[in-house]
């Protein structure tokens, strides 16, 4: 999954913007398919009693833990065990920030609100960090959510300072400009599985033997010693996109730890699904939501000039990706970087000014705004390829894939057929997994039976293509007593926290009374993006800056 965000009212991204062979058994497994074994069980136990005992040592964050953070933010690290069947072995520490419940009523200054005590949040991936997390106290919507809760952020095992993993150098991460062909030759293909084979090797060469101990099971594990740390006897939680699953492993492994939770754009989570058809679904639906793009654009030709109906704005996209296959904009915007950039609007509907005006802006003479948006920064090179190198580990460790490339043919060819937008350029990104050096796990069979939890509320929007629909659906079958709240007719990725306010009634009343609705709810949509381009431009631009991971 690649990623969910937090928005204020007016829109700013605050966090990240970015789920065959044989299957073996957990390493230390009891012998059941998928169910985490004695131990690591134990290694957990033992890991969290450390933890409790010594706490979290909060001070001033570094610049490299979180930039410019302000004097109320504060962070620290939180020790692991690097394999929770060893938990005598080698340690890795995570960094952690934190700001305190405020205790104050926003509404009413004379009022002081009980503390909840913690509330960790985790943005997805893998490969995605929540360090920032904590500054999105002062964002309206989540002020009454901070004078109840510490709002807890951290990097998990891999990401930024925590153990960071490495694949290529970072150097050679960004090559741009580049042209990924919407339905590729052979001669291409055969290309980027020597590419994907590369890769593959470069990760196990620069990660060694602590490449296989990057794992979904083990996030959650790593959730739980960090709940231990903040003095938590069981965990309030919200996790989005990729942090949904991790977050339903935890729910299954640690029922008793659990509080509260919330799984905002919830993935799938069946065994089948772990994670190469997460991947086929994806792409089918991300071509559903640049057909929604694409009929935007149309109703607003008048300031966009890029066609009257969604047929007229496909061939000016494909007119521009081919002027970039033959010279790259700026020399550096190719058509690569062109669908990527189009690519972040299939999330985030707040981007499709941006992207619209960026587009109209280069098929009219001016390549400068496109080249702004899409460009990579220099700067960025090293969290790229950390977040590339995190994603593909745990998602390779996680399940079995196919390793045979007929299969990855054939699904993609047909899929591609009806499909085009996205599906040739994620089956590139999760390639190296046919390959993959380390041994894989089987994915826990997530299901938790009647009064095994507290209540879990689970958030997702109708059309949303990172995590589409059908996985809350079954993330709400397989957790009993949840409840699920949907947006209607709408495709942004993460939905807590934002501008829909229907949501937020539900969002705020579980996390502050532990209500929620005796059955499934659902909100309108949102209201759409207004057309429009320059200074609102300039700060998506500004705010998509913020985000420093790369996820699914």
């Amino acid at each position: 999954m690649k990623a969910a965000a937090l928005y204020s009212a007016a829109g700013s991204l605050l966090l990240t913007t970015l789920a065959a062979a044989p299957a073996s058994g957990a390493p230390g497994g009891t012998g059941r398919p998928g169910v985490p074994g004695a131990a690591e069980l134990h290694g957990t136990a033992t890991a969290a009693a450390r933890a409790r005992a010594a706490g979290i040592d909060f001070g001033r964050c570094s610049t490299a833990d979180l930039p410019e953070a302000p004097a109320g933010v504060q962070c620290g690290t939180v020790t692991v065990p690097l394999d929770y069947a060893h938990p005598d072995g080698k340690q890795i520490r995570l960094t952690v920030s934190i700001s305190r419940a405020t205790q104050k009523d926003p509404h009413n200054s004379k009022r002081k609100v009980p503390r909840q005590g913690a509330l960790v949040y985790n943005p997805g991936g893998p490969g995605a960090s929540s360090m920032y997390f904590p500054l999105i106290g002062t964002v309206p919507q989540w002020e009454r959510i901070a004078a109840a809760y510490d709002l807890v952020g951290y990097a998990p095992r891999g990401v930024g300072r925590s153990a960071p993993l490495s694949c290529v150098d970072p150097e050679r991460f960004f090559k741009a400009p580049t042209a990924s062909p919407v339905h590729p030759s052979e001669a291409y293909k055969q290309q980027r599985i020597a590419q994907a084979k590369a890769y593959a090797r470069g990760c196990a060469l620069r990660s060694g033997s602590r490449l296989r101990h990057y794992t979904s099971l083990n996030n959650a594990r790593d959730l739980d010693v960090l709940r231990a740390a903040l003095g938590e006897n069981r965990l309030t939680f919200m996790g989005a996109s990729y942090g949904t699953y991790f977050g339903a492993l935890y729910a299954a492994m640690f029922p008793s730890h659990l509080r509260r939770m919330v799984l905002d754009s919830a993935v799938n989570p069946d065994p089948q699904q772990i994670w190469y058809r997460s991947n086929l679904d994806q792409s089918a639906a991300f071509e559903e939501r640049w057909a929604d793009f694409r009929d935007w654009i149309a109703r607003h030709h008048d300031v966009y000039r890029l066609g009257d109906t969604p047929a007229r704005v496909q061939r000016s996209y494909d007119t521009a990706r081919e002027r970039l296959a033959g010279k790259a904009a700026g020399g550096k915007v190719g058509p690569s970087q062109l669908q990527k950039t189009f690519l972040t609007a299939g999330y985030y509907d707040d981007f499709w000014p941006s992207r619209a005006q960026a587009l109209s802006a280069y098929l009219h003479g001016d390549p400068k705004p496109l080249v702004r948006l899409a460009a990579p920064p220099p700067e960025g090179a090293a969290a790229a390829e950390n977040g590339s190198a995190v994603y593909t580990a745990v998602e390779c460790n996680d399940a079995s894939w196919p390793t045979d490339w007929k299969v990855w043919d054939r699904d993609n060819t047909r899929l591609a057929r009806v499909a085009p937008f996205e599906t040739w350029d994620n089956a590139w990104m999760n390639l190296p997994c046919a390959y993959w050096p380390a041994p894989r796990q089987r994915p826990l069979d997530v299901r938790t039976g009647p009064g095994e939890l507290p209540p879990v509320l689970i958030l997702a929007a109708e059309r949303d293509a990172a995590a589409p629909y059908q996985g809350a659906l079954e993330m709400n079958r397989r957790l009993a007593g949840s409840v699920l709240v949907t947006e209607r007719d709408a495709g942004t990725h993460g939905i807590g926290g934002g501008p829909n306010q229907c949501v937020n009634a539900y969002l705020e009343a579980y996390l502050l009374a532990g209500r929620l609705p005796v059955r499934h709810a659902s909100c309108a949509p949102r209201p759409e993006p207004v057309a429009s381009g320059g200074a609102a431009d300039a700060k998506v631009r500004r705010d998509t800056l913020k985000g420093k991971a790369r996820v699914r």
